[in-house]
C-alpha cells in the first residue's frame, strides 16, 4: 500500500480497488523521441506503446485497469511519494518515504540516434534505497495489442521473454524474477546505498537482448541526462517563468517523432474530456495545425532543427499538388506520413473510469479545416524569418497552397474544433485563410520571390471585408463564431495574435469583454457553449487550456497587464505536480482529456514569452 501527496503537500490514499484509476494529472512522462511511457505517482507505468507513439499499447491500464496491462513498481510497505524531474531533463524520479527508509525510482528511456540500436526502445527503471531499509515489489503484466493479443512469458537465465504475435519484449533485472508463463513478479529488499535495475527492451531477429548491469544502467542514466541538458541549453528564454517554459519545451520535444520530424498532438488516446462520456479521441498523430504552432513556439526559443525537420516532413508526406478538390493538405497524418487513419472502437476496453468508447484512429482525418493553411504558412514565414531562408522548392509549395486557398476560402468547413455537426461558415477558418495569404505576400515581398501578388491581394482583402462585415455581430457587440450569427467562440482570441486586427481596436476590445463575460470562468476559458452551438456530440466539456493561455496573450496585447499576469499565474496552478497539462480543466480543477497535450504547452510558451516581454 502506498500513500501519496504527489508534490502537493497533502497526504491522500491512492485509489482503492473499487476506483482503480489514478487521476490523469498524477502522471509523469518519459520517452526516447519515438514513443513514451506514462508513470503514475504510485510508481506504475500504465501507458506504453511500442515501438512508436501510435502502436498498440503494451501497458494500457489507464484505459482498462483489469485488461490493459501495467508495470507496477513500489515499496511493499506504506509510503508517501513525491515525483519530480531530474533538473533540466526528461528523467523522472519517484521518491518513496516510509517508516524504515526512503528510496526512489529513476525512470528514463535512453535517446539514441538512427543506428541499429534505435529499434530497441529500452525502458530503464533504476530503484535505489537512499536511507534505511526498504522492501519493494514489482509486477510486469504486459497486455499486447491493446489487451487483445495473447502472449507467453518464459525465463531465459536472468531474463524473461514476452512473446506475442506482433511484438516481443525482453525484461532483464538485477533483482530475482518469478514468471508464471504470462506475468512476472519480483520481491526484493534494498539496504541504504543499494540499487536494483529493471530494463525492458523490444527484441526481434535484428535486435538482440542486452544485459542490465547496474554499471550499464548508470552509464545510460548519465548519457540521457547529458542529452537532455545539451538540447535544452539552446533555449533563449530567460524570463520570469523559466521553469514552466523549460518543462513545456522539454515536453514538446518528447512529443516529436525523430525519424520523420512529426510532432504528435498528444501521446495518448481516449482520455475523456468529460468522465463517463464519449468525447474520447486518439491524438497520437500529427495535426498540421498543432505541429505548425509547435514550430512557432520552438522557433521563439531558438530551436531551429525541429522546425527544419517539420518542413521536411511537410514536403515529403503532406503536400499533394494533384488534389484540387478536397485540398492539398489533410488536417492530420500518421507520424510516418500515412494518410489513412480509420477510426475504430475497442469495445473490450472499459475506458478511463468507464469512459467508453476507447477509440484508435481518428475519423476527423477526412474533414475540411481551412484554418490549417494559415497555421502552416505562418510557420513557414517564421521559419524563413527566424530559422533559415526557405528553399525554392518550398516556395513553390507555398505558392501552390496559397493559390488553392484563393480559390477555396469562401466555403463552409468543420472548423478548428472538428465539429461533427456538418460544415459551417466559421470565422476562425476565414481568419486563418487571411493569414495564409497575408504571410505569403510578406514573404514574397521581403525576399523578392515570384508570386501572383495582385491576385493574392484581392483574395486577402475580400476575406478581410467579409470578416469585418459578416463576422461582426452588432447585436452582441463582438466577433462571432460563425458568419451572420451571434454565438461566441474562444477561437477568435487569435484575431489580434494573427495581426488581423489591432489589439486595442474598439471592436476587438468589445469582443474581449464579451468573451470574458460569457466564456471565462476565473481565468479559465471554454471553447464555446455546446448548447448554443451544437457540435454533433452529446454532453459538455471542461475549459480548454489552450484558450486560457490565448486569453492571457489577448489581455497582454490589449495592455491589460495586471489582468493578464493574474490570469497566467492562476493558470499555472492548474498544472500537475510536474508542470504538465492535459487538454482541459474540469469543474473542480481536475485535468481532463489526452495528456500531456502539445497545444496547451505551446500556448503556455507563447503567453509566457509575450507577457514577460510586455512586463519589461
Amino acid at each position: 500500500m502506498v500513500f501519496d501527496d504527489a508534490g502537493y503537500g497533502q497526504e491522500t490514499q491512492f485509489p482503492t480497488a473499487s476506483s482503480r484509476y489514478l487521476p490523469i494529472a498524477d502522471h509523469g512522462l518519459i520517452g526516447d523521441l519515438r514513443t513514451v511511457a506514462l508513470v503514475g505517482t504510485n510508481g506504475t507505468i500504465d501507458w506504453y506503446c511500442c515501438p512508436r507513439f501510435d502502436a498498440p499499447s503494451v501497458f494500457g491500464s489507464i484505459l482498462d485497469a483489469e485488461r490493459g496491462g501495467s508495470f507496477e513498481l513500489a515499496t511493499d510497505v506504506p509510503a508517501r511519494t513525491r515525483q519530480f524531474y531530474f533538473p533540466d531533463t526528461n528523467v523522472l524520479i519517484t521518491r518513496f518515504s516510509a517508516a524504515d527508509g526512503a528510496g526512489e525510482i529513476q525512470d528514463f528511456m535512453p535517446v539514441v540516434d538512427d543506428s541499429h540500436d534505435s529499434g530497441r526502445h529500452r525502458l530503464i527503471r533504476r530503484v535505489r534505497c537512499v536511507r534505511g531499509t526498504l522492501p519493494f515489489t514489482a509486477q510486469v503484466a504486459p497486455r499486447f495489442g491493446y489487451g487483445a493479443e495473447p502472449h507467453t512469458a518464459r525465463m531465459q537465465g536472468n531474463r524473461v521473454l514476452f512473446d506475442s504475435p506482433s511484438l516481443s519484449l525482453a525484461l532483464t533485472a538485477t533483482a530475482p524474477l518469478e514468471c508464471d508463463g504470462r506475468d512476472v513478479r519480483s520481491r526484493f529488499k534494498l539496504l541504504e546505498g543499494e540499487s536494483a535495475v529493471f530494463a525492458l527492451d523490444r527484441v526481434d531477429d535484428e535486435v538482440a537482448p542486452l544485459g542490465c548491469a547496474r554499471r550499464e544502467a548508470g552509464a545510460d542514466f548519465e548519457a540521457t541526462v547529458r542529452f537532455w541538458r545539451k538540447w535544452l541549453s539552446a533555449s533563449r528564454y530567460r524570463g520570469r517563468w523559466r521553469e514552466m517554459v523549460q518543462r513545456s519545451v522539454l515536453t514538446l520535444k518528447l512529443l516529436t517523432y525523430a525519424p520523420t520530424g512529426a510532432i504528435v498532438a498528444a501521446p495518448t488516446t481516449s482520455l475523456p474530456e468529460a468522465i463517463g462520456r464519449e468525447r474520447n479521441w486518439d491524438y497520437r498523430y500529427m495535426w498540421v495545425r498543432d505541429a505548425a504552432f509547435c514550430v512557432y513556439a520552438l522557433l521563439r526559443l531558438g530551436f531551429t532543427s525541429e522546425a527544419k525537420a517539420f518542413m521536411g516532413f511537410l514536403s515529403e508526406h503532406c503536400i499533394n499538388c494533384d488534389d484540387r478538390t478536397s485540398g492539398p493538405l489533410q488536417i492530420m497524418y500518421g507520424i510516418d506520413g500515412s494518410r489513412n487513419l480509420p477510426e475504430l472502437q475497442l469495445s473490450h476496453l472499459e475506458g478511463y473510469l468507464g469512459s467508453a468508447p476507447v477509440r484508435v484512429g481518428n475519423g476527423a482525418v477526412t474533414q475540411l479545416q481551412l484554418d490549417i493553411y494559415g497555421a502552416l504558412i505562418d510557420s513557414v514565414y517564421l521559419y524563413d524569418k527566424w530559422g533559415q531562408p526557405i528553399s525554392s522548392d518550398h516556395w513553390d509549395e507555398v505558392g501552390y497552397l496559397v493559390s488553392w486557398v484563393c480559390d477555396h476560402w469562401d466555403q463552409p468547413d468543420e472548423g478548428i474544433w472538428e465539429s461533427r455537426a456538418g460544415r459551417q461558415n466559421f470565422l476562425y477558418s476565414r481568419l486563418m485563410c487571411w493569414v495564409a495569404i497575408e504571410r505569403a505576400i510578406r514573404l514574397a515581398t521581403r525576399r523578392g520571390l515570384p508570386a501572383d501578388l495582385p491576385r493574392w491581394r484581392v483574395s486577402r482583402d475580400a476575406i478581410y471585408r467579409q470578416i469585418m462585415t459578416r463576422g461582426w455581430s452588432a447585436r452582441r457587440g463582438a466577433f462571432a463564431q460563425r458568419l451572420d450569427e451571434d454565438i461566441l467562440d474562444a477561437a477568435v482570441l487569435m484575431m489580434p495574435m494573427a495581426k488581423f486586427i489591432s489589439p486595442v481596436d474598439p471592436k476587438w476590445l468589445a469582443t474581449l469583454d464579451a468573451l470574458s463575460q460569457e466564456l471565462v470562468s476565473d481565468s479559465l476559458v471554454y471553447r464555446y457553449d455546446p448548447y448554443l452551438s451544437p457540435d454533433g456530440l452529446p454532453g459538455t466539456e471542461g475549459t480548454f487550456s489552450i484558450c486560457s493561455f490565448w486569453y492571457v496573450e489577448a489581455l497582454t496585447r490589449a495592455g491589460r497587464l495586471e489582468e493578464a499576469r493574474l490570469a497566467f499565474e492562476k493558470m499555472l496552478t492548474y498544472s500537475n505536480h510536474l508542470g504538465l497539462y492535459a487538454e482541459e480543466i474540469g469543474p473542480t480543477g481536475e485535468q481532463l482529456g489526452n495528456f500531456p497535450q502539445a497545444f496547451t504547452h505551446l500556448s503556455l510558451i507563447s503567453a509566457a514569452f509575450n507577457l514577460d516581454r510586455a512586463l519589461g
